[in-house]
């Protein structure tokens, strides 16, 4: 077993007060917050592309970490070594889930079924070592972005040869990810959309990706996987227009094939800043449509057009979006994966660590922020406030499609409505979430 990291025993809670680096402060994860413990709440999990695969490179400069496996001639003695690592990192953390791409666990070899191999090798010894440490697997997706051959796309390829490769590689890694008791499988975008107009059909484009996710969702009730699949709104990046926008774009697509009890989303605060939306917001519709699934966990910097993948630490903000989390009645079978990734200046093993414990804490934080004004119910009347006038009956009548146009017309005619605006109170609304902060 590979020791990567200096600490060797797990990182404890101990309290705000502590003066201990690696320790949680605010992470507790028996602590009962409205009737679940906090673990339940969070279901917290660490990414294994960005965690142990990126090497600190940037389009201006090379590795920065210089970790040992990215520099092993034996790719799968290298992809052993991040096996040990990644449950090190689990039980330091004491994190009860991870995710994958097929690619970050195994080197590709010379062929997809040497690919699929390897894979299937490093998936029996997660096997082993999720039934000794209790860790699970909260979703798994393949890497259909990296290669050369996925340039133009995967599902959304003009040539129908990569279309066929990506159904047998999603297959693959499908089959692999309900072997391993995966909870949701992920259909991450990758480069589903165009570069440019001018070489594009984009209704054959949209038709072979909605044929993909239906082979996809056929092939799940085929096999038993009881879990969601996962799309993940994704816009900009890295190519021009992505057809998976944001969660109303997937939501479109989802709809009108009628898979919205199959397919749910995997939501991301920085791929939500992209696409010129909030966090809270993403979640809010992903709610209101009831396709609300996970939560890619990450911080965007607002002065970049590009998806920094910071960790999450900016408390007031994850309060609003856990405070969404909650009305949406927490997770089923998601969680929140850190999606994120250390700078690369940030070289130490133990950096890795460091980071998910402050992430960590800033989630616990936000969930008792977000408990509290569940708890105090003021922000929650405000807003019903807004909309009471709806419930009478006639409003309601209104509403259901019991009146027509016209009906409508001829009763505000007839007895003289004339709206009076009340105030929105978004500076009180504002100060009193503050004030749970």
């Amino acid at each position: 077993m590979t020791q990567f990291y200096s600490l060797k025993e797990p990182v404890k809670y101990e309290g705000p007060n502590t003066t201990k680096d690696l320790a949680f402060r605010w992470y507790n994860p028996t602590q009962k917050v409205l009737g679940k413990t906090m673990a339940e709440h969070l279901r917290f999990a660490v990414c294994y592309w960005h965690t142990l695969c990126w090497p600190g490179l940037d389009p201006f400069g090379g590795d920065t970490f210089n970790r040992q496996w990215h520099h092993m001639a034996d790719e799968m003695a290298a992809a052993r070594m991040k096996a040990d690592i990644m449950f090190e990192t689990l039980n330091l953390l004491n994190v009860d889930f991870f995710c994958f791409h097929d690619l970050d666990i195994a080197p590709e070899g010379n062929s997809l079924k040497e690919f699929n191999d390897n894979v299937t090798a490093i998936a029996n010894i997660f096997e082993k070592k999720m039934a000794a440490s209790n860790k699970k697997l909260l979703w798994g997706t393949a890497n259909m972005f990296s290669n050369r051959r996925f340039m133009a796309g995967a599902a959304s390829n003009p040539d129908p040869d990569v279309f066929a490769y990506c159904a047998a590689q999603v297959k693959h890694c499908l089959d692999v990810t309900h072997g391993l008791g995966g909870e949701n499988y992920v259909m991450w975008g990758g480069r589903e959309g165009y570069e440019t107009l001018i070489n594009t059909n984009i209704g054959h484009e949209l038709d072979q990706v909605k044929r993909f996710l239906s082979l996809v969702v056929e092939y799940k009730h085929k096999i038993g996987f009881k879990g969601p699949i996962l799309l993940e709104p994704k816009p900009q990046e890295p190519t021009k227009h992505q057809y998976d926008y944001d969660v109303a774009t997937c939501y479109n697509t989802i709809a009108a094939m009628g898979l919205q009890k199959d397919v749910k989303l995997n939501i991301e605060q920085n791929h939500a800043i992209l696409a010129g939306h909030t966090f809270e917001h993403e979640i809010a519709l992903a709610s209101a449509l009831g396709v609300f699934g996970s939560i890619d966990l990450n911080r965007g910097d607002y002065q970049s057009g590009w998806d920094t993948d910071q960790f999450a630490m900016n408390v007031p903000e994850l309060t609003l979006a856990m405070y969404e989390i909650l009305k949406a009645g927490g997770f089923t079978t998601g969680g929140m994966n850190f999606d994120a990734k250390i700078r690369r200046q940030s070289i130490d093993a133990d950096d890795i660590l460091h980071a998910h414990v402050g992430s960590m804490d800033a989630c616990a934080r936000a969930l008792l922020n977000a408990a509290k004004m569940v708890e105090d119910g003021k922000l929650a009347k405000l807003v019903a406030g807004r909309y009471s006038k709806w419930n009478t009956p006639q409003n309601q009548a209104m509403l259901a499609g019991q009146e027509s146009l016209d009906a409508i017309a001829a009763r505000v005619l007839s007895s003289g409505i004339e709206p009076q605006p009340k105030s929105g109170r978004q500076e009180y609304i504002e100060s009193l979430i503050n004030s749970y902060c």
